[in-house]
């Protein structure tokens, strides 16, 4: 037979039964209503993202500016060529001043070169 302890315990086993059941409905609930937020988020900063590159496709003065940095982009190439010619030019004067110094430094060794001594 039973005792009024051990039915006490058996109607609070059913009752945190009943508990847990409620709750992991909850979390299923809630785990859903995550998953659906995310996706809704996604797609709103999607849409958000779109809209402000349409907004600013149409917008004449990022035209402009975008045509201001195309503009700048092809003088600093050209800057970047013009400086690799002069660094070329310069390294052929500083060739071509190494030879003037070393026949300097060694007349009788240019002269007997060109057939003089």
């Amino acid at each position: 037979m039973l005792t009024r302890a051990d039915m006490k315990r058996i109607k609070d086993q059913q009752d945190l039964s009943k508990r847990v059941r409620e709750l992991e409905n909850s979390l299923s609930i809630a785990l859903d209503l995550n998953d659906e937020l995310q996706r809704l988020n996604v797609k709103i900063k999607k849409e958000a993202e779109e809209d402000l590159t349409k907004a600013l496709a149409g917008d004449p003065r990022v035209a402009e500016s975008d045509k201001i940095i195309m503009k700048k982009m092809e003088e600093i190439e050209e800057l970047k060529a013009e400086l690799a010619r002069a660094r070329e030019e310069h390294q052929y004067d500083n060739m071509v001043h190494e030879k003037e110094l070393e026949s300097l430094r060694n007349p009788t060794t240019n002269l007997r070169n060109k057939g003089l001594l």
